[in-house]
């Protein structure tokens, strides 16, 4: 081998190395619901950015937030809002809504063709444990046509906390009094349904068994290829889940996003057209960041809320965050402070 050779060869390790151990790791975690978007967006951002590496875990909304307190990780997912009480423990913290998705109701049925039509009601009576057969006269009643099954009907819920669940249960609470002061990241459910862990736990369970139903983030309905439900919205519209019914609901609500500090429910949407199971998921941004890790956070936010990466966002079924909000969620990212 040629001096030359051998130059090029050892000079091209180690500026592989170096170009490695220069690369700062940005972990995050939290949110499954958002996990799909998440990963799509490092492995585009990435690039380009040669500075930093991210790595996000999906652990649920409840997990990430823990992490974030205990500081584990530099910053977390969120479809639940985090409480004054967890802020208290971080500090001031931002809440950058990067996307919006909808919560639905997948199920297992062989035979049936359409998507069933749900009521607020029913979805109600199924997760609480009153309607048990997928023969109940309230479900025969709102499919005509439809031959249900003499059987009992497996309801799959989430065992970790999970905003996914925070905004079924939101629902639920507006559209169901038995509900209400029962919703959270955590539910107790009825004695008999069947817990699982991450959207993929719950979306895996209904594909296996016959009979099942639960709820999942859109995009993992559509990535297992579930059947699911439409609901019916405020208007008494039935509304599938798409990017159009989604945007539907967070349609003029700008201002009253700025007033709250860009946390807001849109389950129940007024509004023609609206999915009701829609909701935000927030990537959770410290006010101020440390420099090195702080910087590639930041960054990657900024970015997040671009049309570039809102475009890559409806390519796989979750909906734009609409360009006034994001107009002013940047100018919030704009005051955090690098120390």
């Amino acid at each position: 081998m040629s001096q030359v050779l051998h130059f090029c060869i050892v000079f091209g390790v180690w500026a592989s190395l170096a170009s490695t151990q220069a690369s700062v790791l940005v972990n995050g975690a939290g949110s499954t619901f958002a996990e799909p978007i998440y990963s799509k967006w490092f492995t585009e951002y990435q690039k380009n950015e040669k500075g930093f590496k991210f790595n996000y875990q999906g652990t649920g909304s409840g997990a990430g937030i823990k992490q974030m307190i205990a500081g584990t990780v530099d910053f977390a997912g969120t479809d639940d809002p985090m409480s004054k009480e967890d802020i208290a423990k971080t500090g001031p913290v931002i809440h950058v809504p990067i996307a919006m998705g909808a919560v639905v109701v997948s199920y297992n049925l062989a035979g049936v063709e359409k998507p069933l039509q749900l009521t607020g009601e029913v979805v109600a009576k199924i997760f609480n444990g009153q309607i048990k057969k997928w023969s109940d006269p309230a479900l025969v009643a709102l499919n005509n046509g439809v031959k249900f099954p003499n059987s009992d009907i497996i309801v799959v819920t989430r065992s970790d906390s999970s905003g996914t669940t925070a905004v079924f249960s939101d629902y639920l609470a507006k559209v169901s009094p038995a509900w209400q002061g029962k919703n959270g990241k955590t539910v107790e459910w009825f004695k008999g349904s069947v817990g699982q862990r991450g959207n993929t736990g719950v979306a895996g369970y209904i594909r296996q068994t016959p009979g099942a139903i639960g709820y999942v983030e859109l995009v993992y309905a559509k990535q297992t290829g579930l059947p699911f439900a439409a609901i019916q919205n405020k208007k008494g519209q039935m509304i599938l889940a798409s990017v159009e019914s989604v945007s539907e609901s967070a349609q003029g609500v700008t201002e009253e996003m700025v007033k709250n500090g860009f946390k807001l429910s849109l389950t129940n949407s007024p509004r023609d057209n609206a999915y009701p199971i829609s909701a935000f998921t927030w990537m959770l941004v410290y006010e101020t960041l440390p420099k090195g890790k702080g910087e590639g956070v930041l960054n990657f936010a900024k970015w997040a809320i671009k049309d570039e990466a809102q475009a890559m966002a409806a390519k796989i079924n979750y909906a734009s965050v609409p360009k006034p909000i994001r107009d002013e969620v940047a100018k919030a990212l704009a005051k955090v402070k690098l120390k």
